[in-house]
């Protein structure tokens, strides 16, 4: 914002970004588009777009509640009355994106559909030689490359309902035997639940994923209740692979922009060695009829 005088002025608060937003929106829409029959001259109504009072009674909010959410003031807001805003005011996903962000809430959990996964599975596939993997919101395996498959597990071997990273660390017991420092591993992992679901309170696939491991593992269930929190850092496994030995892998975590709820894995090759084994893997991946390329779940 800049002002009379070519000095930057002071940059608007969330807050009052919030009710900017709100009423270009509100202005941008008349009473046929949400189903409301017009009455009287349009040319004559002193309010552009929509009033606050029609917002506020198709959104189920009080009108003062609403007013204060335009004229900026610091006040709650609730995801379901966000929401239902956002359904009044006909917001696309990126703007509904947008407000939940301005009120200080989780994005929406955007579902992946056939051409999204496919475009995830190119992804992946182009990171080859490296294992890498791509889950959900909730830590659901989405797609996957033929070098995670060999080097780690592959995914399709699991319950589909289990199908999950949690699932797989604390309940697979090929997964713990091939990491020696597999605790290690298992609590940085639950730390990143931990602070999933603070960025996402009240998400249901995430409670009950929580409720239904802590009656399947008992490690979950205890250090679930000293509440971890660590956000991941630059980190090594090492997995002890039966037909090759001991491989050591960096792991790398990038968020796509255009769906940051998703969550993609890079697993590199430490050194020489360790990839000397890995590419044994895939050439031997290369001459079995049996083994899957790739996955999508």
């Amino acid at each position: 914002m800049v002002s009379g005088d070519g000095n930057p002025g002071p940059i608007p608060s969330r807050h009052a970004q919030l009710g900017e937003f709100l009423r270009a929106r509100r202005a941008k829409l008349q009473p046929g588009d949400v189903g409301l029959a017009p009455y009287g001259d349009p040319a004559r109504r002193r309010t552009p777009g929509l009033r606050r009072e029609e917002v506020a009674e198709l959104s189920g909010v009080g009108l003062t509640w609403y007013t204060w959410l335009e004229q900026g003031r610091d006040v709650a807001a609730s995801a379901q009355v966000i929401d239902a805003l956002a359904r009044t005011l006909r917001l696309d996903p990126d703007q509904h994106s947008h407000l939940r962000f301005l009120a200080g809430l989780a994005a929406p959990y955007d579902r992946t559909d056939d051409a999204d996964r496919k475009r995830l599975q190119r992804l992946v596939d182009a990171s080859m030689p490296n294992p890498a993997v791509i889950y959900a919101a909730d830590f659901d395996y989405l797609v996957w490359n033929s070098a995670y498959t060999r080097v780690r597990h592959d995914p399709m071997e699991l319950p589909p309902r289990q199908r999950n990273l949690l699932w797989m660390m604390f309940t697979d017991p090929d997964n713990r035997d091939r990491m020696p420092r597999w605790e290690f591993a298992a609590r940085a992992v639950l730390s990143q639940l931990r602070e999933a679901m603070g960025r996402r309170p009240g998400d249901p696939a995430l409670a009950t994923l929580v409720a239904d491991l802590s009656e399947a593992s008992p490690e979950f269930r205890r250090w679930w209740s000293e509440y971890p929190i660590r956000r991941f850092r630059p980190s090594t496994i090492v997995v002890e692979h039966a037909e090759v030995g001991v491989i050591e892998l960096e792991l790398f975590q990038l968020r796509p922009v255009e769906n940051p709820c998703l969550l993609m894995v890079v697993q590199v090759p430490t050194g020489e060695i360790a990839a000397a084994r890995m590419a044994t893997l895939l050439a031997g991946a290369r001459h079995s009829p049996n083994v899957t390329n790739s996955g999508t779940v």
